[in-house]
């Protein structure tokens, strides 16, 4: 038996783009705070052209790390941090880089082309995360029951609220996001599991 101390644990650097995506968040809006919402508005602010205006293809992605507030970082942040680490080791850092731009592009894409308003906020991941966290067991042949009722409770909601709620919620950014997560979920396999504990990069 060991009469020594016992060690703290040491803290990890567990899942790197979870962790980064959550402190250019937080970064993003300590300076909107500071500003006064104007580099927000500015540089994290998905909107409908001019597209001669640089600015606006590169807010088509930066758009997943501006919050309208406090509240609104922190609840996607809590869900992100919850889910984002277990897809990353399944995927993959890089793999996960994609997926998120991708949801980005999906989610400002739509907003801009079918309503024709602008966008902010990782809701849009959110939701493929949470999609894509549904199909992590899926195996070849095979359609989980989980799944298909996520999916179900999930599209229901949004359509629901993009019709009878509105406001100034992206219904079809979520939605477009939800997509992203479940086409991923079910076309790209999961990273090889060579014995590591490190994250593979592609």
């Amino acid at each position: 038996m060991s009469t020594g101390k016992r060690r703290l644990p040491k803290i990890t650097f567990n899942s790197p783009v979870v962790l980064v995506f959550v402190f250019i968040c937080v970064g993003v809006q300590v300076l909107s705070t500071i500003t006064g919402g104007a580099t927000t508005q500015m540089f994290f602010t998905a909107k409908p052209g001019p597209w001669t205006d640089p600015l606006t293809y590169l807010c088509l992605v930066t758009h997943i790390f501006g919050h309208a507030g406090w509240d609104h970082m922190i609840g996607n942040m809590s869900y992100i941090l919850l889910l984002g680490p277990l897809l990353e080791e399944k995927y993959g850092s890089g793999r996960l880089v994609g997926i998120i731009f991708a949801s980005a592009l999906a989610a400002s894409i739509a907003n801009i082309v079918f309503l024709n308003v602008g966008v902010l906020g990782a809701s849009g991941v959110v939701f493929t995360f949470i999609l894509l966290s549904s199909v992590t067991g899926l195996r070849e042949g095979e359609l989980p029951l989980t799944f298909l009722l996520v999916a179900a409770l999930y599209f229901g909601q949004q359509v629901y609220g993009a019709f009878f709620v509105r406001g100034n919620v992206s219904y079809l950014g979520h939605i477009a996001g939800g997509i992203v997560g479940g086409v991923v979920g079910f076309l790209l396999p999961a990273k090889e599991n060579k014995g590591t504990s490190g994250y593979g990069i592609i």
